[in-house]
């Protein structure tokens, strides 16, 4: 994997990311040297942006960005798979917030393929310090100092992430994104109103197994030991990539029937 990273511009200490972490992120995915979902993502971000009451460039078209990704990363970086991570900002340069112009900046993290489950599975846990919020803010990716937090306990407690509740003390998210809970032919995902994120790998992923009747997609507000009834967990990092949960706690999870539907969903592509 590697990291590489670019921005719109010189980045300078004025900026509200660096000021106020008033940003919005949403990442992109290139498989085979393409753009994937790249529809889903974008509208994803016009969202997040609309949310933020961010002013949004004339300019900020689909054709503008598949054509920066196009020409600077896939052709100029010679990128064949892996993340695009897209983060706007607010400048500080108008008469009112709202009214204030926009930058961008992203980092690139390349991997063999983002749609296959990395090999290592990931051991989690609940996380009782701190809880996520569940409104409509919760669901894209701004910052978050509940994130940073739960990354520093997961490394000192010698984790791969955490499992985060929400105020009614129900699972919302993991730290870098959603979890999906087999039983059977029954896949459960919270739902966006207990604070999961909104997320267009995710949502490519489940339509394509409702679609094609390979499980049984469920939208379920889950308590904290339903986890410990799973017999397998997926975890769906916009960001990072997808990922088994091998354990939470003192209980083990196989990858198998996961394993197989991402095999079939990979090669749909």
């Amino acid at each position: 994997m590697e990291n590489q990273y670019f921005t719109s511009g010189e980045l300078n200490v004025k900026n509200r990311a660096f000021l106020a972490g008033d940003a919005v992120k949403v990442s992109f995915f290139v498989r085979d040297g393409k753009l994937i979902m790249d529809e889903e993502c974008y509208f994803f971000l016009m969202a997040s942006m609309r949310k933020m009451r961010m002013n949004i460039p004339l300019s900020y078209t689909l054709e503008f960005f598949q054509s920066l990704f196009s020409k600077d990363v896939i052709e100029g970086k010679g990128m064949k798979n892996g993340i695009i991570s897209f983060q706007v900002f607010r400048n500080m340069d108008g008469t009112t917030l709202s009214k204030s112009s926009v930058s961008y900046y992203y980092e690139i993290l390349q991997m063999d393929d983002l749609l296959s489950v990395h090999e290592r599975p990931l051991e989690l846990d609940m996380i009782k310090e701190i809880n996520v919020n569940n409104n409509l803010l919760c669901n894209i990716h701004v910052h978050s100092p509940e994130n940073i937090y739960g990354e520093i306990y997961a490394q000192e407690n010698d984790l791969d992430d955490v499992i985060f509740l929400n105020p009614a003390k129900r699972i919302a998210r993991a730290g870098t994104g959603n979890l999906l809970f087999l039983e059977g032919d029954v896949i459960k995902v919270p739902k966006q109103t207990e604070g999961a994120y909104i997320s267009p790998l995710m949502e490519n992923f489940v339509t394509f197994l409702h679609k094609n009747n390979l499980a049984d997609i469920q939208e379920h507000e889950i308590i904290a030991f339903e986890s410990q009834k799973a017999e397998e967990i997926l975890l769906i990092s916009d960001e990072r990539g997808i990922f088994s949960v091998g354990k939470i706690r003192n209980k083990t999870f196989g990858n198998n029937r996961f394993l197989e539907l991402t095999e079939a969903w990979r090669k749909s592509f």
